[in-house]
């Protein structure tokens, strides 16, 4: 996969894209990322990506004209831009489908803004765009490296463990069970038994179950929106009477 990010800030990447799983990928060449500054491509001497707004009113834009030079440089440069995401309040609620649609992506492109917002002719080579939540962050740096992570680490190759991804909360619409490791008991708290029975079956079984639980006491929410089996229809009234 092919991530190019613009950004005036380019050095707030530098840590969340060189350590953890996000680096490895890019180490092991299964994600390649490049970061423009847009600020290069201003064409005033004082450098300035800022402008007041026409027709008044408080904060200042982002100027079109910068933005559109530096996603025509990364264009030529690539042979095209792929999905360019704009990060922003009034985009779609980023949630796992979306990181799961993004992963099966050749090439992003995340457009960071900052100041009061964009010029809005900047829209017109927008793809996509894609808000973290009902909240305000200073600008969109933070919010596309969310993007990429949830993103990146659904890549083939990127986890050690080819099943983690798949077991991942939110990845069947549902939280993720409770998970236990060693000791089996600790200052009186235990595993549950069905964990050591070495029975996957009902193990299995059990997982589906305490993940529906879970999801039904934190997030009922959730639990609407999906498509229940059968099995899963039954243990949810068994639950609702608990």
């Amino acid at each position: 996969m092919k991530i190019d990010i613009l950004s005036l800030f380019p050095e707030m990447f530098t840590g969340p894209l060189n350590q953890s799983i996000v680096g490895k990928a890019i180490e092991n060449k299964i994600v390649d990322v490049d970061i423009t500054n847009y600020r290069d491509y201003t064409q005033n001497r004082q450098h300035h990506v800022d402008d007041y707004p026409y027709g008044g009113g408080a904060g200042m834009l982002l100027q079109v004209q910068p933005l559109f030079d530096a996603l025509d440089a990364i264009e030529e440069k690539n042979q095209g831009l792929g999905s360019v995401i704009l990060v922003d309040p009034a985009g779609r609620k980023f949630n796992q489908k979306i990181a799961k649609e993004l992963s099966m992506k050749k090439h992003l492109t995340f457009i960071c803004g900052h100041y009061e917002g964009y010029d809005d002719r900047i829209r017109t080579r927008v793809t996509d765009e894609i808000s973290l939540g009902d909240y305000i962050l200073t600008g969109g740096e933070l919010a596309a490296m969310v993007i990429i992570d949830a993103a990146v680490r659904l890549l083939p190759g990127t986890l050690g463990n080819n099943e983690s991804a798949p077991g991942d909360s939110f990845s069947d619409g549902l939280l993720e069970y409770p998970q236990y490791t060693r000791p089996s008991e600790y200052r009186g708290l235990k595993v549950p038994d069905i964990l050591l029975s070495g029975n996957h079956q009902k193990i299995d079984e059990w997982r589906q179950r305490e993940s529906l639980k879970r999801t039904l006491e934190r997030r009922p929410d959730l639990v609407k929106k999906i498509e229940l089996s059968d099995k899963q229809k039954k243990w949810l009234q068994d639950l609702k009477k608990m």
